[in-house]
């Protein structure tokens, strides 16, 4: 979680794989209020998540965006990840079906 002055204005998580085959991978999700997008708390939060793992042996990150989101796609991109692939009409949004990208980064 990030603060600014006492207030929660974003987040990072990591859901790391159960089996031993996948154990080596996270799958991560975020979120930053929508004022403080764009000054560089999304950075922050991927560098202090990559640092957990690497100490925990992680080396496959992965995430998925909507493709229309083109500002958080260039962060992940900026922050190394790519795009592995297309899921489409995986979410409803406001009613209509939207695609997502798959995104990953190897450590």
């Amino acid at each position: 979680m990030l603060e600014n002055e006492g207030e929660l204005v974003g987040f990072i998580s990591a859901l790391r794989g159960e089996p031993r085959r996948i154990r080596h991978s996270a799958y991560l999700v975020i979120g930053i209020l929508k004022d403080y997008r764009g000054k560089g708390y999304g950075a922050m939060l991927f560098q202090k998540m990559e640092q957990w793992a690497r100490e925990n042996s992680i080396t496959r990150l992965e995430l998925t965006v909507m493709t229309e989101n083109e500002q958080a796609r260039h962060l992940y991109e900026k922050m190394g990840f790519y795009i592995e692939g297309k899921k489409e009409r995986s979410m409803i949004v406001d009613g209509r079906a939207v695609d997502e990208y798959y995104m990953a980064k190897l450590l």
